[in-house]
């Protein structure tokens, strides 16, 4: 199972490291734009298909510019192959750590099946993205050919639990494997797909069959079906949300200095603000706070409406929540 997560692993779009003033890394800041173009990739390739995703859509959905799209990634290819290869790292390690866990071979199985099929449920666009869109390019198939590799050895660990004259083969293991992903494939084409986790009895039902019998599969199929959780459905919770996906503005280095400032030193002037976000034009610094504060996401609470007197600037709530989502964002994407 292990070898499943080395499928998904992901090498590019390192960033040398450098320390800006306020405290927020240059990195930092390429890793929130470098997740926020990987989240817009998903969600595209999920509603039209990897076939119709541009560099266009994606910049414009991730609210950055092209020149930061090819800063980051060779092309829209590559985007592509890196977010698959997310993806699967993702589910793979959640269901690495479901089979870790003790029990039967079986057991650990369904541990691990369930694992996949709620981590799906919680974010049906990753799942469409990884099941069905993965057919339509060479990097998805690719990705999916590698780990689908991985869960063949993972099913070949039931030798030892199957009964004698039962096939066990790699093909008895691609077989089972590719039912099941025919299954899901499937539901997830369904203009409503219903929960995933429903699926769980039916499908280890079809995997234990071919290695412990009817019996066996018959105890799977009549065990008490988990009980879905939808509750915020269709809401990613796999590390590339877009927080602000809503917000009419581009996401550049110097607008999250200054949210950074304003969050670590509520209270500062717009001097203050330009000093730690490296802007040495006071016009500048006045133009982006208008601007953050026209999207609501800052507020003047001194007496600089005042004509002559200082402003001292703070975070609203809402701007509080964009800024936590933010700088926390990269922690749940690596």
């Amino acid at each position: 199972m292990a070898a499943i997560a080395a499928a998904g692993h992901d090498t590019h779009g390192e960033a040398p490291s450098s320390m800006g003033q306020g405290g927020l890394r240059r990195e930092h800041v390429v890793e929130i734009q470098r997740a926020r173009m990987l989240a817009a990739m998903v969600e595209i390739a999920s509603e039209r298909g990897v076939a119709n995703v541009t560099v266009t859509d994606v910049v414009q959905r991730a609210g950055v510019s092209r020149r930061t799209f090819y800063d980051i990634f060779e092309d829209c290819e590559d985007c592509l192959q890196i977010a698959f290869n997310n993806g699967v790292k993702r589910t793979s390690e959640g269901m690495e750590a479901a089979y870790r866990g003790p029990g039967r071979w079986a057991e650990r199985v369904r541990r691990a099946l369930a694992a996949a099929l709620s981590f799906f449920d919680a974010d049906l666009p990753l799942a469409r993205f990884l099941i069905v869109e993965s057919l339509g390019t060479r990097a998805g198939v690719e990705c999916r050919a590698r780990a689908l590799n991985s869960l063949v050895e993972v099913m070949s660990d039931g030798h030892g639990e199957s009964k004698p004259g039962m096939l066990d083969t790699t093909l008895t293991a691609e077989g089972a494997i590719g039912a099941v992903l025919g299954v899901i494939h499937g539901r997830l084409n369904e203009s409503q797909p219903g929960p995933l986790i429903e699926l769980l009895n039916p499908l280890m039902c079809m995997l234990v069959l071919p290695y412990m019998g009817t019996a066996a599969a018959r105890r799977e199929l009549e065990r008490e079906t988990p009980h879905p959780n939808t509750q915020g459905r269709h809401t990613p919770t796999t590390g590339l949300a877009n927080p602000l996906k809503e917000l009419r503005m581009r996401l550049t280095y110097r607008t999250l200095r200054a949210l950074q400032a304003i969050a670590m030193s509520p209270g500062s002037s717009n001097r203050l603000i330009g000093d730690a976000s490296g802007i040495t034009d006071q016009g500048q610094v006045s133009k982006l706070l208008c601007r953050l504060e026209k999207l609501g996401l800052i507020e003047n609470t001194g007496t600089g409406a005042t004509r002559g007197e200082p402003n001292a600037w703070a975070l609203t709530q809402h701007g509080k929540e964009i800024h936590q989502a933010l700088t926390t964002q990269t922690t749940t994407h690596t």
